[in-house]
């Protein structure tokens, strides 16, 4: 871990596709950034970094919506049950 310093991180992933479009697909973009993430993530376990469970992915939803909450969403709560 970090040397002396310990600090455990916790860390959330943000999935975001612009417009639905292939949404239905049994691995879509979102799969994808998915993977890429927990791949980086558990790469840096070593220096406390820590997935949480939780998904936030934004299919299509803030793209085509001025004002949208985007990746504020997650931060108040806007988990996947799919996950």
């Amino acid at each position: 871990m970090n040397g002396s310093l310990g600090k455990l991180s916790r860390c959330a992933i943000y999935t975001r596709k612009s417009t639905e479009h292939n949404l239905d697909l049994a691995f879509s973009s979102l799969d994808a950034q998915r993977e890429a993430c927990e791949a980086y993530v558990k790469s840096q376990t070593q220096e406390g970094w820590r997935l949480l469970p939780d998904c936030y992915d934004d299919g299509g939803l803030s793209g085509g919506l001025a004002g949208a909450a985007g990746p504020a969403g997650a931060a108040g709560g806007w988990p996947n049950a799919d996950c």
